[in-house]
Parts: structure tokens; C-alpha cells; sequence
């Protein structure tokens, strides 16, 4: 069930994805940066391919959940222009939210790590999905529908936002002067695909950075620590299942460690990297071990009071 304005978006869209890749991969090629290749193109495809047919299969059950919600909103927007900028931000919000969520607690980054595994950055890496994620993306935008979005048009600013959620998965393009302050750009992206420590979980956006700045996840990309892609534990085992299903193993492996039922849980909805015996570090607490603060100053000890600079 795809919206007519949906099949002119990707028709409209196509071509354009299709000459900047391109493009990106011919300028790849000819100054020699080796930022694609075949495996992970189709790594990429195999993932959104995945994505999109599980996205299509429960559409029909969350539009509904979403226009019942609606039917019960609690106001009306008659404005246009207040309707689709109010109808930007509410959702570019809920993203934020539902990214932030799928960053912290375990049980969803298994979801996710599929968008972060691959150890390189190029625009495919923006086709490379979250399989699992549209059984449960809707419910962070049932508020919206309560607030008199109709669910159509909810599920239409999703797509047309994530043109831009595509197009800042690239290398070639560096800061773009003031709309770092409140625009997602490739820079703030890059961010937040690496592996540093000091970057991990950091520029949770869709389109907007100013979320992260306004809830302390924003992260600036530092000249004095270039980029690293991928997991802070690479996966080896890049087999069409394990691609999709390793955290999860993981997961599974750490829920049958001897401990009472709280401590199952605390696998499930902690952090990842969380451990009951410290055998594992989260991201705070590996910055922590470096020295580095929640903002990313660098945390020293001057008579017996941590001091930042």
C-alpha cells in the first residue's frame, strides 16, 4: 500500500539517487579512496530489500493503528503551512526519539546495528536498514496522529525526510558553514556512523541537529580524530543471516549467564556494551575509562575534584 504521492516521490527520487551514487562512485574510482565496493553494495540492497518488503507487509495494520488514533485527536489544524512545518518538526522530533531509543537500549539496537555494521560510508550505506524497525517506528508517531496529523500524511513526511536521512551518508562533502547549527549534514553524519569512542551514540537527527544539541548528543566532527566506520567490535561472520541476526545472538548469549531476573533485564534494556561483571563498557563508560566527559571535553583531576578543559 504505496500513496500515490509516495510512487511520485520514488519516481522523482530514483534518478536522482541513481546519479549521485554515481557520481560518488566514479569520483571513488578515479582519486583512488576505495569508498565502495561490491560486497557491501549488495550488503546495502539485501538490507533495504528486506526493510521495505517487511515495511509493506505491516503497512496496512499501522496506518490503521494511526488513523484510529486520529479519529480521536485531540485538535484540528487548519492552517496548511502550520499543518505540514508543525508536521516537520513533530516528526523529525519522534525520530530523534525513536533513533535515541534504538541507540540505548540493547533490545533495539539489535535492530539497528544492521545500519551500523558496514565499515564503510558511502550513499548506499544509506539504503542499508534497520530491518526490523518497521514493526514498531509507528508508535513514536501515534502522538502526532493524536495532535490531528492524518496518518497518510505522517507516513508521507517519513519518506520525503528520509531523502535527506540518505544523502548525508557521504565523505565527499565537508562542513557546510551555518547549517552545521541546525541541520543533520554529512559531517554531523559521519559522526555518527564511527567507531571512536568519543563519537559513539552522538547526532541522533533525521533532518534536524538541533535535538541533539537541545538533549546532549550532539558531537562536532574533530580534526584530531578522523573517522573510524563501523562497530567498536567489527562482525566477521558477514553471511545474508548473521548480517541481520548477530547482536541478536549475542543478546541471547548474554541472557543465558547464570543471575537473577533483574539482571536479565538490565541485558535487555541497558545500553549496549552493559555488563554485569564490567566484562563490557557502555559508551559512557568507555569514555569515562578515557577520560573523556558525557560532552567530550577531556576530564582531569585537580585536588581531588574533576576539573573539564
Amino acid at each position: 500500500m504505496v500513496s500515490a504521492r509516495e510512487s511520485i516521490l520514488m519516481m522523482i527520487t530514483t534518478p536522482v539517487y541513481a546519479l549521485v551514487i554515481g557520481t560518488e562512485i566514479l569520483l571513488s574510482y578515479l582519486h583512488h579512496r576505495h569508498l565502495y565496493s561490491v560486497k557491501g553494495i549488495l550488503q546495502n540492497v539485501y538490507l533495504t530489500i528486506l526493510n521495505a518488503s517487511l515495511d509493506l507487509l505491516v503497512r496496512g495494520f499501522y496506518v490503521a493503528v494511526l488513523f484510529w488514533v486520529w479519529q480521536h485527536r485531540l485538535t484540528e489544524i487548519s492552517n496548511p503551512w502550520a499543518y505540514w512545518i508543525g508536521l516537520l518538526l513533530l516528526e523529525d522530533f519522534a525520530f530523534y526519539w525513536l533513533h535515541r531509543v534504538d541507540h540505548f537500549c540493547r533490545l533495539f539496537w539489535a535492530v539497528h546495528v544492521t545500519h551500523h555494521s558496514s565499515e564503510e560510508f558511502n550513499l548506499t550505506v544509506g539504503f542499508r536498514s534497520s530491518v526490523f524497525q518497521p514493526l514498531y517506528r509507528f508508535v513514536y508517531f501515534l502522538p502526532i496522529a493524536l495532535l490531528g496529523f492524518r496518518a497518510e500524511d505522517i507516513v508521507f513526511m517519513y519518506s520525503a525526510t528520509q531523502i535527506w536521512g540518505i544523502l548525508v551518508h557521504t565523505q565527499y562533502v565537508g562542513k557546510l558553514g551555518v547549517l552545521e547549527w541546525f541541520m543533520v549534514t554529512p559531517s554531523h553524519h559521519r559522526v555518527h556512523h564511527a567507531s571512536n569512542v568519543r563519537y559513539l551514540d552522538r547526532n541522533m537527527g533525521m533532518c534536524l541537529i538541533i535535538w541533539d544539541r537541545l538533549f546532549g548528543t550532539f558531537a562536532d566532527e574533530a580534526p584530531e580524530d578522523p573517522v573510524r566506520y563501523g562497530l567498536t567490535t567489527n562482525i566477521t561472520d558477514q553471511s545474508p543471516g548473521n548480517l541481520v541476526f548477530h547482536e541478536w545472538k549475542k543478546l541471547g548469549e548474554d541472557l543465558r549467564k547464570p543471575g537473577p531476573l533483574v539482571q536479565k533485564l538490565r541485558y535487555l534494556l541497558e545500553p549496549p556494551g552493559w555488563s554485569h561483571d564490567g566484562s563490557s563498557l557502555t559508551a559512557d563508560e568507555m569514555r569515562e575509562v578515557m577520560g573523556l566527559s558525557k560532552n567530550n571535553t577531556r576530564v582531569t583531576k585537580k585536588d581531588d575534584k574533576l576539573v573539564e578543559y
